[in-house]
């Protein structure tokens, strides 16, 4: 993997900028009390025994949840300096396998781009990172600073060398669908982010998996722990939801879990 030097932070100033993007990840990932909330909230989607897959792993607080909870875990990361803090939270964990990758649609390399004082809202996608600067309030400050070249693997090749997971989360920064487009068949369970400003493409989400299987849906707003429906719901009203009330909402994730057709 390379850097391109011109075009990432330099100095003490930048330095600094860094850690404090840092420290926020830290506080909101990695705060007491974060894990026995996650570990409850997942229990029904990730089974004892069972894989599940944490793409976009970040910090590795779902990875630890996941693990705690009595399953494989593959978590997968593509920034060198969030991975070397994965591997210190996660690492030599029984059952944990972390990957310095990305994942995308097919095989190969592609350009991430870096925000050193938002080191969560990386990106493959250029165009998410225009939507979102655009048409999300919270994205003004935001500067994708630097560029990195990456491996990137896809769904498929991930299953081909670790199995089928029973859940997988996904959080890529708008590049969810791409990530869904190196699926070549439904998995139990799953979850994207959408966000403000870019809900075509979480609409693109729900077209795949709508053409993998018959999923179910429900949605969680922001880092909340609970389910937002009562009842989940069937493609055609989530795609209404995104083009309506959904604008409300800065940020969140999608679930998805299969039922017999």
């Amino acid at each position: 993997m390379e850097v391109r030097k011109h075009e990432t932070p330099a100095g003490l100033a930048g330095r600094w900028r860094e850690w404090a993007g840092l420290l926020r990840s830290l506080w909101i990932y990695r705060r007491p009390g974060r894990q026995r909330g996650l570990r409850r909230f997942y229990r029904p989607l990730v089974p004892e025994g069972g894989l599940a897959f944490d793409i976009g792993a970040h910090l590795g607080d779902r990875t630890s949840a996941f693990s705690a909870l009595g399953a494989r875990v593959v978590a997968v990361e593509p920034q060198p300096g969030l991975f070397a803090w994965l591997e210190r939270f996660c690492g030599g964990t029984d059952g944990v396998t972390l990957v310095m990758q990305a994942v995308g649609a097919e095989a190969g390399e592609a350009e991430l781009m870096l925000a050193e004082r938002h080191p969560a809202v990386a990106t493959l996608s250029q165009d998410w990172s225009r939507e979102v600067r655009a048409d999300h309030q919270g994205f003004e400050s935001v500067t994708w600073d630097g560029r990195l070249r990456v491996p990137v693997t896809t769904l498929d090749r991930l299953i081909e060398s670790h199995g089928r997971p029973d859940f997988c989360k996904i959080d890529v920064e708008g590049f969810e669908a791409e990530v869904l487009a190196g699926l070549s068949s439904p998995i139990p369970a799953l979850s994207v982010e959408f966000v403000r400003g870019a809900l075509e493409r979480t609409g693109q989400c729900v077209d795949r998996l709508d053409a993998l299987g018959r999923y179910r849906f429900n949605v969680v707003v922001g880092e909340r722990r609970r389910f937002l429906w009562t009842a989940w719901r069937e493609a055609d009203s989530v795609r209404e939801w995104l083009a309506g009330d959904a604008r409300a909402i800065p940020s969140g994730d999608l679930y998805a879990k299969m039922v017999e057709r």
